[in-house]
């Protein structure tokens, strides 16, 4: 299959953001809540903390233990909420057991509201009203956009564990003209997805799409993170036994985890500007 650079395209929109940072003169700052010690978790805040730092967003990164009671975290969200100089709030997501992540991000104002997890926000998302879209789903569209794939008229599955995840996907597929089906990992339909002109695995487990459910010319995109005990990183598409299947693949590391964090940074920009009464 053809890998989808989604190192490109994510360096194109760092260098916009970077661009629109340096013409507009904001000083665009981002509080990130990091609670426990996952160590995937605390990898990615790293990446977006130095992305931010390479185009000049400024960070409040709060690393917290997980015995950190959801009052306390409240407290901070409470905190960012009214600071006059935070246009953006992330939660690191997934919080570790015995926290209420819904009620946490529920908390935020809407208008800080990095990912766009807000339920006002993913609301609007749903009802087609959406102006903000959370990074990892624009991320879906612009590499599907990055390949001959049709969406007006494309026939897409998307393959989840999370209907907060796929929900808002389904809607901004369907809105772009796609027939959507989604399945969880356990009720696939093969003969369904092996029909699909695109599939998005979001899953968690490594080698779970193989070759018999990918028909040829289909663009892939994979979302899963999997860490194999040798460290290796890979995503949720048998991508080593699919390479030779005629198409378009969205590569794990290398696709949709670049370009999520260059567009988180899009995101809080877009926020800033916003505040300020400035056109976005």
């Amino acid at each position: 299959m053809n890998l989808i650079d989604g190192k490109s395209l994510a360096s194109s929109i760092r260098e916009n953001v970077k661009r629109d940072i340096e013409n507009t003169g904001i000083v665009a700052r981002l509080g990130v809540l990091l609670v426990g010690d996952d160590p995937a978790s605390h990898t990615y805040v790293s990446l977006k903390e130095k992305a931010c730092a390479d185009v000049g967003i400024e960070t409040d990164i709060r690393r917290v233990p997980a015995s950190m009671a959801d009052e306390e975290l409240l407290g901070i969200i409470e905190e960012w909420n009214g600071d006059e100089e935070v246009d953006a709030i992330l939660i690191q997501l997934p919080l570790p057991d015995g926290h209420d992540a819904d009620a946490l991000i529920a908390a935020m104002d809407m208008r800080k509201d990095a990912d766009g997890f807000h339920p006002d926000n993913a609301d609007a998302i749903l009802a087609g009203a959406g102006t903000l879209f959370p990074p990892v789903h624009e991320s879906i569209l612009r590499l599907i956009g990055a390949t001959p794939v049709d969406l007006r008229s494309a026939g897409a599955v998307i393959i989840a564990n999370s209907e907060n995840f796929s929900d808002p996907l389904e809607r901004l597929l369907k809105v772009a003209g796609c027939n959507v089906e989604v399945y969880g990992p356990n009720d696939l339909d093969p003969s369904v997805v092996k029909d699909a002109d695109i599939i998005v695995v979001a899953v968690g487990k490594p080698k779970f799409l193989t070759r018999d459910l990918i028909k040829s010319n289909a663009c892939v995109i994979d979302v899963g993170t999997n860490r194999l005990p040798d460290g290796k990183l890979v995503g949720d598409v048998d991508a080593e036994n699919t390479s030779d299947i005629p198409g378009w693949l969205s590569p794990v590391p290398g696709g949709v985890g670049p370009m999520t964090v260059a567009l988180l940074l899009k995101n809080v920009v877009t926020l800033a500007k916003r505040r300020r009464g400035i056109s976005v």
